[in-house]
């Protein structure tokens, strides 16, 4: 894998924070179709992936502010387990608006990387079953692939068991 300016996409502040800090990523661009019922079973599919392989970045309200929870896309976010992985009493889903004004990004293109500020991060441990995973690049139709540990590194991210299956 090299670094991402020689494949495909756009550039984004998830791509720039990532040659920023030197992490080696593939860039995935996809044809985003806006009736799409989900954006991250939509990009799997269209990339020819297993879900649970690409993950979706979530926001999360903790009382004292936002912090992300990053789960496969055929699952969904367990707010208890990632509130304990978190360090904190509870949480709840942030509106979407509040998502998008705090990172930069538009609700199905949130990467968990290059945000306006760097939130307390959790990323599902299954990740780490896989040499790389797929997040979104911060835009719709546009993932990046990376190694699960380079993801920790960048966001600064805990790994837990914060996903549940549907």
């Amino acid at each position: 894998m090299s670094r991402g300016r020689d494949g495909a996409g756009p550039v984004t502040q998830a791509t720039l924070a990532l040659d920023r800090a030197g992490v080696a990523y593939l860039r995935h661009a996809y044809e985003h179709d806006p009736s799409a019922g989900s954006f991250g079973l939509e990009a799997a599919r269209l990339l020819g992936l297993a879900p649970e392989r690409v993950f979706k970045t979530l926001l999360v309200d903790t009382g004292a502010g936002l912090a992300v929870g990053i789960v496969p896309v055929d699952g969904r976010l367990d707010l208890k387990a990632v509130a304990g992985a978190l360090g904190v009493k509870s949480v709840t889903m942030a509106q979407p608006a509040v998502a998008e004004r705090s990172t930069g990004y538009v609700v199905g293109g949130i990467s968990p990387v290059g945000q306006k500020r760097r939130l307390p991060t959790a990323l599902d441990e299954s990740a780490e079953r896989f040499p790389t995973i797929f997040v979104s690049g911060g835009r719709r139709g546009f993932d990046v692939e990376l190694a699960p540990g380079d993801l920790v590194r960048v966001t600064g991210a805990v790994t837990a068991s914060i996903g549940r299956t549907r």
